[in-house]
């Protein structure tokens, strides 16, 4: 398939399904956590489970939470993520699933969003589920607490993004299960397509029926099955592909 041609198959779909990873957000600043030199090459990653048994361990979780947190709240939505948002605006986008944490989708001005590993722009307390903002958690250990605790039930306060080790939200990927067997097209942008179960909803959409188009910087091992795969710079291929109005 050509971009011509994609581009008319996008102009008369109205099932459309976009599935971002880390690389839609780097052109925003915001570091890949895999990269080298990223979050996880330069920090020692506290598991789920090691999380809430040691408060040392919270305490360094916490740290490098409050480490990353300007950089993720200062940045801003590019061209890519506005892309997301005129396809919505245009009635075309059936569901916005992404691997992303940091928001800018929403920011953006995407109002359905489909957050398979949460946000780290809200807290929540691992016992009773009550949600926060980031910036008051940051507050508060600028303040001496390094490792929070709900003021309602006394729980432990976490971000509100999936570490190693604990479980997806259940809700989000069965509706992105459904968003994937319901899609006429598939747009997977900025994502290398490893990480799995999320990796695995292209490959859903293209049994079900869908096209599927790549744009990523590297090559996916989801290539060769796909309609269109652009190699190049998201925040200027993909309003070009969608026919950003």
């Amino acid at each position: 398939m050509t971009l011509t041609e994609a581009r008319q198959l996008i102009s008369r779909s109205t099932r459309i399904v976009g599935f971002t990873g880390a690389g839609i957000s780097t052109e925003s600043g915001i570091p890949d956590f895999r990269s080298p030199g990223g979050v996880w090459a330069n920090n020692r990653i506290i598991e789920y489970d090691e999380f809430k048994r040691y408060r040392e361990s919270r305490i360094e979780y916490w740290r490098q939470k409050v480490a990353m947190w300007p950089e993720m709240r200062n940045a801003q939505p590019n061209a890519g993520h506005l892309a997301f948002v005129d396809l919505e605006r245009r009635g075309k986008l059936r569901a916005l699933i992404t691997q992303n944490i940091d928001g800018l989708h929403q920011r953006a001005g995407n109002r359905e969003v489909i957050e398979l590993h949460g946000t780290t722009t809200e807290v929540e307390c691992l016992t009773c589920h009550a949600r926060s903002s980031m910036d008051e958690a940051v507050e508060r250990i600028n303040g001496g607490d390094p490792a929070p605790q709900c003021k309602d039930c006394g729980g432990d306060l976490k971000p509100a993004t999936i570490s190693f080790g604990q479980a997806m939200p259940a809700l989000a990927l069965e509706l992105a299960v459904e968003a994937c067997k319901d899609c006429e097209v598939m747009i997977t942008v900025g994502s290398s397509l490893q990480v799995q179960p999320a990796a695995s909803l292209p490959q859903l959409a293209r049994r079900a029926g869908a096209h599927l188009i790549i744009i990523n910087r590297t090559p996916t091992l989801f290539d060769p099955v796909a309609d269109l795969v652009i190699n190049d710079e998201i925040g200027r291929t993909l309003p070009e592909l969608v026919g950003q109005s």
